[in-house]
């Protein structure tokens, strides 16, 4: 069974997650990159979690198109652990302020994994900053 740990984390504050596996770490992708809703009023007191914010992240920035790039790139490696026998594959996305874009990363990819990859792994996710959405 390969184990995916999924943080969503602030540079600003906790910076990256450690990897308490033994391995070193795994993937980490700076979303930072991405427009921030957090600067729009509407979105500030929102989550990555919530339909607006993944609404203004889907249709007015490039998330769409980072998000596949990543998928391409994660699942090159899950299929290799997978072949393997490999345990363990952490993967982090972090923003300013761990709230929006990298949570909404999380659980988009999260979400992709389950599906393309519903035998043989077990996800964790992980909110650093936003510990009320942790599963």
């Amino acid at each position: 069974m390969l184990h995916i740990d999924i943080h969503s984390f602030s540079y600003k504050k906790g910076g990256i997650p450690k990897d308490d596996t033994g391995n070193g770490g795994g993937f980490t992708f700076d979303c930072r990159g991405i427009l921030n809703p957090g600067r729009i009023e509407e979105y500030k007191s929102l989550t990555g979690n919530d339909p607006g914010v993944q609404e203004f992240l889907e249709t007015r920035t490039d998330m769409p198109k980072f998000l596949e790039l990543i998928k391409s790139i994660i699942s090159i490696n899950i299929d290799n652990y997978l072949e393997r026998g490999f345990e363990n594959l952490q993967i982090n996305f972090g923003c300013t302020g761990g709230q929006h874009r990298s949570v909404y990363c999380a659980l988009k990819i999260a979400e992709f994994v389950r599906e393309k990859y519903p035998e043989g792994t077990e996800i964790s996710l992980h909110h650093d900053e936003q510990h009320q959405l942790n599963s």
